[in-house]
Parts: structure tokens; C-alpha cells; sequence
């Protein structure tokens, strides 16, 4: 059985939001409805740390669209943080790279150190 975690942690920016295990079809609704409770202001930054992302298939993918367009329609930005080489890959093919602002950490990400290039 497939298994996610999620928790929220406040950052000065807004929520950093960490993604643990996998997000696949079994899984993805967590993400969603976790995005969904979560209130943002505009001008906030969500951050999804995904360094402890272990799978995301086109559900999971689906999903971290979700929560951007959550973000969008609250007035805040949106960015993910550590994002694994293997859903990276994935992201540049279908060229949400070119929409999702990426971040080597969720530090760099929320300014809390100098922000450097992303991996890959």
C-alpha cells in the first residue's frame, strides 16, 4: 500500500509544505485536500518540499498543479523545493519547469539563505 505524509511548518514567506512518500494515484487527494485547508494570503509563498518525495506519478503530478492553481486563485505564489532528479525529469519533459519556480531546498526557497541553481 502506498503512503504519504504531509505536514505544514510556517516559514516568514507562508507555508512550506513537506511532502513525504508517494504521491500516486492512491495518494494524491491527500495532497489536494491538505492544500485545499490550507489558508494563504495574498502574496504568500507556498513552498512544497519534496526532498523526502520517494514517487510521484501523472496523479501526483496532477496534484502539485492543484495546489499552484490554489495558490493562484488566493493571490500567492507557489514554488517547490528539492524536487527528486527522477520527477524533475518529468517536470521538463511536459515543461512545468517553465511554470513552477524550482528551489534546491525549501530554505532557499523561502529566503531564509542565499538562493543558488536548481538541480539538474
Amino acid at each position: 500500500m502506498n503512503t504519504v505524509k504531509i505536514a505544514a511548518r510556517d516559514a516568514a514567506t507562508g507555508p512550506v509544505i513537506e511532502i513525504v512518500g508517494d504521491l500516486d494515484h492512491a495518494t494524491a487527494h491527500e495532497l489536494r485536500d491538505f492544500v485545499a485547508r490550507t489558508g494563504l494570503r495574498p502574496g504568500q509563498l507556498m513552498v512544497l518540499d519534496l526532498a523526502r518525495l520517494e514517487f510521484c506519478d501523472s496523479s501526483g503530478i496532477t496534484a502539485l498543479i492543484a495546489a499552484r492553481n490554489h495558490a493562484v486563485a488566493a493571490g500567492a505564489d507557489v514554488a517547490l523545493a528539492a524536487v527528486p532528479a527522477n520527477t524533475l525529469r518529468v517536470l521538463r519533459i511536459v515543461g512545468l519547469d517553465q511554470v513552477f519556480p524550482l528551489h534546491p531546498d525549501a530554505p532557499s526557497a523561502t529566503g531564509d539563505r542565499p538562493t543558488t541553481a536548481p538541480p539538474g
